[in-house]
């Protein structure tokens, strides 16, 4: 059994990427069928769980909570709970790929739930270009304040059912996939869903990830920034002023 570290008020799994690949596989190859789903907290996450709590009780039903953000890795060290790398969300889906791809497993199959209209498709001709062993079963792009409609939300559920998928990447942004996976989980019949974000965006190659030298460094916050300010400044902003102030917080309980 690996260890989870109390952090901001969650228990996030102290896992390596390879770890954390490893034991999402093992679900997957698992005849148990148990809708697991995984969310990967970053600074913003950190933010938000702090004054939403639906959100909190959203990470509490997580069957893996894995740090998703260099801020959070280095706060945790700066606590003395060393959590061991960044596992981001959009490295753990090709990650995944590469692991059914090289490891000669079964195929892996795959929805994609989420992006705009067209884009998901892009990005199962990619998929399947660069893992041959991975199979897009199924692509729905939902529409705007589907989380809002339990119509939209149970015809979604039957349509990931029917594609019969091992596994989601599902990509609506935060706290609303996560939201709506604590909620819906359980009616998907699949084994693992992955509350990625931008990751089928970044799959399409619709949206260009940071170089990995600045991944490296811990700046693609600034790097997205960069590319889509007008809706992510204020959101970074926001979160760069209440952040170590949450971290100052938490030092202070070591000590009460």
């Amino acid at each position: 059994m690996h260890k989870k570290i109390r952090l901001f008020n969650i228990d996030i799994d102290q896992l390596t990427m390879q770890e954390t690949v490893e034991k999402i596989s093992h679900w997957i190859l698992s005849d148990e069928v148990r809708n697991h789903y995984v969310v990967t907290p970053n600074v913003d996450h950190i933010v938000n769980l702090h004054s939403n709590p639906q959100f909190k009780n959203a990470y509490v039903g997580a069957s893996l909570i894995v740090a998703d953000g260099r801020p959070v890795v280095l706060a945790s060290r700066l606590l003395g709970k060393s959590l061991p790398e960044v596992v981001p969300g959009s490295d753990l889906v090709p990650a995944i790929f590469d692991y059914f791809q090289y490891q000669k497993k079964q195929p892996l199959r795959v929805f994609l739930l989420g992006a705009m209209p067209g884009v998901a498709d892009k990005a199962r001709e990619n998929i399947h270009h660069q893992w041959p062993n991975v199979e897009v079963v199924g692509v729905f792009s939902p529409n705007f304040g589907f989380e809002k409609s339990a119509e939209q939300s149970h015809h979604i559920c039957q349509l990931v059912s029917a594609a019969k998928a091992d596994v989601v990447v599902f990509g609506v942004g935060a706290p609303k996939q996560e939201l709506w996976s604590k909620q819906y989980a359980q009616l998907l019949n699949t084994k693992v869903i992955l509350c990625v974000g931008a990751t089928i965006d970044f799959l399409a190659g619709e949206k260009a990830r940071a170089p990995i030298w600045v991944r490296k460094i811990g700046m693609e916050w600034l790097h997205r920034m960069m590319t889509e300010p007008k809706r992510l400044a204020k959101r970074y902003l926001v979160d760069a002023f209440i952040f170590p102030v949450l971290v100052f917080k938490e030092w202070k309980t070591k000590f009460e």
